[in-house]
């Protein structure tokens, strides 16, 4: 049985003028070396975080409507407000929570609306109806929610003395320090006892001295403020002027004066009791040790205590005395959007070590109880290295079934093509996180489906003419090029409608969409320009060769002369087992056309079966 090679007869085609370029050049060495440079920069700039970005446009309402119960306000204020935000478009749900003299109400956008046009239409259908709104509502302020204002790395402050006020005011202090850390957007406190002074009027003293309440509100709001008076010249120096003073300890309060009686002031020590002091307690944060305060730590892991001299210490070393449970204070740290996530965890806890030794007094303990940066780090580089292992096995499986020059040449392949993939990555916006790096595991054994028929097709060609040239190499890609682009067409084809999932989902299956079409489109390059080229310089040691380039007139003579001796015996083929084991079950369904067409429309019911009851589990 004789076949001719697969090069079109009339003229020599793109591809194989790709192909034949790259054979008669080192432009695949080029092309090995700028793939691996931009892979690894793309691995060190990606942002890496341990889940990807969802957006969900979400914004908080906070309507003050004093004076009112929860029930009219929820009829006068978050029914109406509920009624006219659910108009805007994209809002999938409106939530709202009524309670005595003020309203949340929560406004959620569709996953993957746009969030600063969202907010744009919110702020927008407010103002317009801002009518509409009760009269008796005094203030209503709209604050955005996003995924980012989950906090990546939180710390514990705990103290001997359990003292909640002097706990907080140190919070506060780092707190201001550690927000001007780059790429942080939000550094809040959790915890504690804020300063406040109290005033607790006595009804007897201010009656015997005819006055009122609001005369010392009054007394206190206008005692505690300054206004600008002016500005005026004198000896060449200008000298400005101001009325009033802020009140600046608990001592001017007291002697602040809120009234005249009987020709003589009144003091505000003499109709109430100023105390400085802490607010009333509403909430408590405590920090203890559980079974697992042994475990073996390091600098920014979970549990691990910064030290007092800037080194992060075990707990086991630092903490064998302490209480199981004591009073503490959170801070806790947020990163930008798009922020590398474990970039901002490191430099957000190197800035606490340093604050240390500053702000911290020696009895205070300043622990990391939380870093997402470094469980997303953590995860992250353990898939790394599950991908590095599936390669060896893919390396190793090769070896067997083809030989270990041509499993080198396909490994060569999967570096090149994750390379120019994550290159994409970085350039469409997309994070290295756990699903990222699920669909490189995943495109892995679908990448090298095209090196490999590559390799192997030349490697037979080379074996049949006893020789290897370039010529022969151009006749082995182009006879196996229509179903090499078909497959990776077919593939890219399959995963393309994760692109269009919505909800929850669409932000989890987007990098797969992304990456699979990717990486073997990317493979399928490298099958016309690297693999062929790799193959000739690898085997032709052991074969015959020519030494000269291929032209193109030389291929399409030899496209058109050239006849191929069939590769595999027929007898032979059908002593193997798999065509022993492959041929009673498809003979039956080959036999005529109605059970072959039966058989196709019987699998694409199966195949809408399923995907209806995926689509229903999805419901429920």
């Amino acid at each position: 049985m004789k076949s001719h090679g697969s090069e079109s007869d009339g003229h020599t085609d793109v591809l194989s003028g790709i192909v034949r370029m790259f054979l008669n050049s080192n432009l695949s060495i080029i092309l090995i070396i700028f793939s691996m440079i931009i892979g690894i920069a793309a691995l060190l700039l990606t942002p890496r975080e341990e889940d990807p970005q969802i957006v969900v446009p979400l914004a908080d309402i906070y309507v003050q409507f004093p004076g009112h119960a929860a029930s009219e306000v929820e009829q006068l204020v978050a029914t109406p407000l509920e009624r006219m935000l659910s108009q805007i478009d994209g809002v999938e749900y409106v939530y709202s929570m009524s309670q005595d003299d003020q309203a949340t109400i929560t406004v959620r956008f569709y996953v993957g609306e746009d969030r600063e046009r969202s907010l744009v239409k919110l702020f927008k259908k407010l103002n317009e109806n801002a009518d509409a709104i009760s009269p008796g509502v005094t203030s209503w302020v709209m604050k955005p929610v996003e995924i980012d204002d989950v906090p990546i790395v939180t710390f514990a402050l705990k103290g001997a003395n359990d003292d909640n006020l002097s706990l907080r005011r140190i919070a506060e202090e780092l707190v201001e320090r550690l927000s001007v850390v780059p790429q942080v957007s939000r550094a809040s406190i959790i915890g504690g006892l804020p300063r406040t002074i109290h005033i607790n009027l006595q009804t007897a003293e201010l009656r015997s001295h005819l006055l009122s309440i609001q005369d010392v509100l009054s007394a206190v709001d206008g005692a505690n403020s300054t206004q600008p008076a002016g500005t005026f010249v004198r000896d060449d120096n200008s000298i400005h002027v101001a009325a009033g003073g802020a009140l600046r300890s608990a001592e001017d309060l007291r002697n602040l004066v809120v009234g005249v009686f009987d020709e003589r002031p009144v003091f505000l020590k003499d109709v109430a009791s100023v105390v400085d002091g802490a607010v009333e307690v509403t909430s408590y944060v405590r920090h203890g040790w559980g079974p697992a305060r042994h475990f073996e730590s390091h600098a920014g892991s979970p549990g691990t205590r910064i030290g007092s001299h800037g080194h992060a210490t075990s707990d086991l070393e630092a903490h064998e005395n302490d209480a199981d449970s004591q009073s503490a204070v959170t801070i806790a740290i947020s990163k930008q959007k798009g922020a590398n996530a474990v970039e901002v965890a490191r430099q957000a806890i190197a800035e606490a070590e340093r604050l240390r030794s500053e702000v911290l007094p020696d009895d205070v303990q300043l622990i990391v109880t939380r870093n997402s940066g470094l469980t997303a780090n953590h995860k992250v580089n353990e898939l790394v290295e599950a991908l590095g292992v599936a390669i060896v096995i893919v390396v190793l499986l090769l070896t067997i079934g083809l030989g270990w020059r041509e499993a080198v040449i396909v490994a060569v392949a999967v570096p090149v093509v994750f390379g120019l993939t994550l290159a994409v990555n970085l350039m469409f916006g997309y994070t290295i996180n756990r699903v990222t790096l699920f669909a490189l595991i995943l495109a892995l054994g679908l990448l090298v489906d095209d090196p490999i028929v590559d390799v192997e097709n030349i490697a037979r060609h080379f074996h049949d003419r006893k020789k290897a040239t370039r010529r022969i190499v151009l006749d082995a890609v182009a006879e196996i090029r229509p179903p090499l682009i078909s497959a990776t067409l077919a593939v890219i084809v399959s995963f393309l409608p994760m692109f269009f999932i919505t909800g929850m989902m669409g932000p989890y299956m987007s990098p797969m969409a992304l990456n699979v079409p990717v990486a073997m489109l990317m493979s399928m390059v490298v099958a016309f320009t690297i693999t062929p080229w790799l193959t000739y310089q690898m085997l032709k040691k052991h074969y015959p060769n020519e030494e000269r380039g291929l032209s193109a007139s030389d291929a399409t003579d030899g496209a058109k002369s050239h006849v191929l001796e069939e590769a595999y015996d027929p007898e032979v083929v059908k002593q193997t087992w798999l065509y022993r084991f492959f041929r009673p079950l498809m003979v039956p369904l080959l036999k005529t056309r109605l059970r072959a067409i039966t058989f196709l429309v019987f699998i694409f019911a199966l195949t809408v079966a399923a995907a209806e009851w995926a689509r229903c589990g999805w419901c429920r």
